[in-house]
């Protein structure tokens, strides 16, 4: 796990979704688990294969976000693919209903960390990139990792 700024603890990041979406808000949101699920997060058994957030019936689920079971527990072994509750501010809840209505608006899980010993997921509100979008990203990138490597090639003949 890394440690990042505020006292995160990074468990699982979505590499593919600023590559799939683009993102124009992000969001935290509590994440309800049962069980030894914690236990198994802590140890890194988590896949965001195809997860998404939607809102359904006033609330916020979480779906298709795999977590292992953990090896240690035998009883009560939830289901490593069911859905989850999110926990939110209901503001932001009435906010996100009517963003998420917007045409081809979706809810993306960009990274599940711990803060102050809780489980958390970052949400992305973004919209599926076209394959034009995704070729220019990896332009983009490209030209920022050679500008990148010029400007540190020059630091180190000094």
């Amino acid at each position: 796990m890394a440690r990042s700024a505020g006292g995160r603890k990074i468990v699982l990041r979505n590499r593919k979704a600023r590559y799939e979406f683009q993102i124009f808000e992000e969001l935290e949101a509590g994440l309800v688990l049962e069980g030894a699920e914690v236990k198994s997060l802590r140890v890194g058994k988590a896949s965001f294969n195809d997860a998404y957030a939607a809102v359904e019936d006033g609330e916020l689920w979480l779906h298709n976000l795999h977590i292992s079971p953990y090896e240690s527990a035998n009883i009560d072994l939830p289901n490593p693919l069911r859905r989850r509750k999110l926990l939110v501010h209901r503001r932001e809840l009435q906010r996100l209903t009517v963003r998420t209505t917007e045409r081809g608006m979706t809810l993306v899980p960009l990274d599940l960390h711990f803060t102050r010993g809780r489980a958390k997921v970052t949400l992305g509100l973004g919209r599926g990139k076209k394959l034009y979008d995704k070729r220019e990203s990896l332009k983009r990138d490209v030209m920022r990792r050679e500008v990148e490597r010029a400007l540190h090639g020059k630091d180190d003949r000094e």
